[in-house]
């Protein structure tokens, strides 16, 4: 009966063992000039300078909590070349720049700090390792509303 406690206990540390992180994920709200839409900055810092994020898919953000909400992204146009999609060396984002995400202010959003929270999803791969995986992330960031 020891043997069989043991072996449970055994499997639960493994199963509780945290994940590798990759990236650190920060999230930015810029307010809305004149006629524009605000948007919401995405910054991936990697932590493995040899992952990087894959453009196609491209990453997504769902806001679960605040004022603001993310317009259905548009379906993006096969490419055009002439070769099979998923053959070839894969393209990856310039992660010194941000990705940003159009985002509408609920009518009536009352000025000051609102608090909002969202999910990040994206896909990474490793070429030294031979992998790709999906990350995600739970950001949090503060709305302004001037």
């Amino acid at each position: 009966m020891t043997l069989l406690a043991g072996l449970l206990m055994a499997g639960g540390l493994f199963e509780s063992a945290p994940k590798p992180i990759h990236f650190d994920v920060t999230a930015t709200f810029t307010p809305a000039l004149r006629n524009a839409s605000g948007e919401v900055a995405i910054q991936f810092v990697a932590k493995d300078p040899d992952v990087k994020v894959n453009e196609v898919p491209a990453p997504r953000l769902k806001l679960l909590a605040g004022p603001a909400t993310v317009p259905a992204p548009v379906r993006p146009a096969p490419p055009a070349t002439g070769g099979p999609a998923g053959v070839g060396p894969g393209r990856y984002l310039d992660l010194t720049l941000p990705v940003t995400f159009p985002v509408t202010l609920a009518p009536g959003t009352p000025r000051g700090s609102h608090d909002a929270k969202g999910a990040v999803t994206w896909f990474y791969c490793s070429k030294r390792e031979g992998w790709c995986r999906k990350g995600t992330a739970e950001v949090a960031f503060p709305i302004t509303v001037p």
